[in-house]
């Protein structure tokens, strides 16, 4: 594996972890993980660059290494306001390009559109933006809200890192013995009983009293002027939404201007971690056009 080294740094208060690999030299390139992911799922697809990169994978807040929130939600327009701090720190002065998953994804797609210099090429991998489910009334979404507030959330516990990535395999067969136990022993840490749970703040299982309306995004995504490669799994159950709702779908794709599609085989949603070799080439493929 390659070499990954940790960097913390001060972000609207909270201490960020940074995951980065290569020389500060080099090229660079932000890689942005999904929800209840981390930093480190980005480690088979880094191995797998043919290019000397130097590539910066942060946390996102209340995961991973980085602190978590002090408020009682998360809020999602607090992850562009992130990224647009992280990005000041690393590349003030130049846009960047940019890798991201799911939840990464969306945050990306949007901010690609809210600040549309700071971007200059964004590979989108499965962030097919937010609202494709039918929301509760504003009414019972607020009172579940409430509800879930006094419980405080929770993370599934593990009986050991060997039970965790026994579960992600039995989840995704694709994942390889090696490979789920490393993603175990970075996605999870030991409590005191001795049993394991993700490093994620238990808040985010919260259910979100304010969603982002479709409109909204779709409004920043068409200001976007990076050109966007959209990455899918074959394999991926966000297949069986889009196949629900493919007039949704295809507007969604048409509000990107400068938009690619490809689709990969074998893969689930979890495309860097199922093909993350052949998402390497693609990426560095994209990058170099």
């Amino acid at each position: 594996m390659k070499p990954s080294r940790s960097e913390f740094i001060a972000v609207r208060g909270l201490r960020y972890h940074c995951r980065t690999w290569g020389e500060p030299g080099a090229p660079l390139m932000f890689m942005l993980h999904g929800f209840q992911d981390v930093s480190a799922s980005w480690q088979f697809t880094v191995d797998a660059l043919q290019k000397d990169w130097f590539v910066v994978a942060p946390d996102w807040r209340g995961y991973g290494l980085t602190a978590w929130s002090s408020e009682q939600s998360y809020w999602f327009p607090d992850y562009f306001a992130d990224l647009d701090c992280l990005l000041d720190h690393y590349t003030p002065e130049f846009p960047v390009r940019v890798v991201a998953h799911s939840m990464g994804g969306n945050i990306c797609s949007m901010y690609a559109g809210i600040a549309s210099d700071r971007v200059s090429k964004f590979v989108n991998i499965e962030g097919i933006g937010m609202g494709g489910r039918r929301q509760d009334p504003a009414p019972r979404r607020f009172a579940k809200w409430i509800a879930e507030l006094r419980e405080g959330g929770s993370q599934r516990p593990y009986e050991s890192f060997d039970d965790f990535a026994d579960r992600m395999r039995a989840e995704n067969p694709r994942l390889t013995e090696e490979r789920a136990r490393f993603l175990a022993e970075h996605w999870g840490k030991q409590e005191d009983d001795g049993t394991v749970v993700r490093r994620a703040d238990p808040k985010h299982t919260l259910v979100n009293p304010l969603p982002i309306p479709a409109e909204d995004m779709l409004a920043c995504w068409r200001q976007i002027s990076a050109p966007v490669l959209w990455v899918e799994g074959a394999k991926s159950s966000l297949a069986g939404r889009i196949a629900r709702d493919p007039e949704g779908y295809e507007a969604r794709q048409s509000a990107i201007e400068d938009l690619q599609v490809i689709r990969v085989d074998d893969a689930g949603h979890n495309i860097h971690h199922d093909q993350p070799e052949q998402l390497a080439e693609i990426i560095e493929a994209f990058m170099a056009g």
